[in-house]
């Protein structure tokens, strides 16, 4: 049936057409609940939903040790003496640590490192002291000699073992001193760390650096100066601990102290002495 320009077709079936659908009356739509405030949704917040989610072993795979070789246990008992991370603790600090304790030992009346580093002491700085101080005062040294010779015109050869003297000497004393000093508290029952000790005169050796580096011409004077310095740094920061020692403990620290300026002279006498 055709109505003007349009054609109408009749509700029949047709070869080729889609058949009218009819109509199934009102289907109400129904949307989940959700909460749109929240995002993400609460069931898997902060968590990778269990669709996503990685297998169970693959955190453990990262643990694992790789073909088969497994981490070395550490040694207990004196076998962990020989063992490096035995010793990882005495050098966890960092240079704001390093540099207040050697202005501490500058100061040596304040009396108060052996406070501020009983938790924890460190050898880092001792080594280094030490290490620095070996070739500062075999260079001064060497270069003390050296300006002497050429004065008096006289030959000059450089001795290779003033390098080992000094190392034998900086790093002999403070290994052995202070672990006698130990032994001496134990006896006395007023024991201390040992590594309290090494930590102690380590940096008490720090003064001879710039005494050494500043002048040209090392006098006794000047060196015995930097010795009652570090006496006094030694004596004071270990008095108030060996009171607790006895009567004897006035003997103890006139004893520390008179060793710290031994080693002052023996510097000069053996380092910066010139002989022809």
């Amino acid at each position: 049936m055709m109505s003007g320009n349009y054609h109408h077709i009749d509700n029949q079936k047709v070869s080729g057409s889609v058949p009218a659908v009819t109509d199934p009356g009102h289907i109400p739509v129904q949307f989940a609940e959700s909460n749109l405030q929240t995002f993400p949704p609460s069931g898997a917040q902060g968590k990778i939903s269990g669709a996503s989610r990685p297998p169970r072993d693959a955190d453990d795979s990262f643990s694992k040790p790789v073909n088969g070789i497994e981490e070395p246990q550490q040694p207990g008992g004196w076998l962990r003496a020989f063992s490096v991370a035995s010793y990882k603790p005495y050098f966890d600090v960092d240079t704001v640590d390093v540099i207040e304790r050697i202005k501490d030992s500058l100061f040596p009346f304040n009396g108060s490192f052996n406070e501020k580093t009983t938790n924890n002491p460190d050898l880092y700085g001792p080594f280094w002291i030490c290490t620095t101080l070996i070739f500062v005062a075999a260079s001064i040294g060497t270069f003390v000699t050296y300006v002497a010779h050429k004065v008096e015109k006289k030959e000059w050869n450089y001795d290779i073992n003033v390098v080992t003297w000094s190392a034998g000497l900086f790093y002999g004393y403070v290994t052995l001193v202070p672990l006698a000093l130990y032994v001496i508290l134990k006896y006395f029952s007023a024991p201390s760390g040992l590594v309290q000790l090494f930590c102690l005169y380590g940096y008490s050796l720090f003064i001879f650096i710039p005494t050494l580096v500043s002048q040209k011409k090392i006098l006794i004077g000047q060196v015995g100066v930097a010795g009652f310095m570090s006496a006094s740094f030694v004596a004071l920061n270990l008095r108030a601990h060996i009171m607790s020692a006895g009567e004897r403990w006035f003997l103890i620290v006139a004893g520390i102290f008179l060793l710290q300026l031994a080693l002052s002279v023996v510097l000069k006498m053996y380092l910066f002495t010139v002989t022809f």
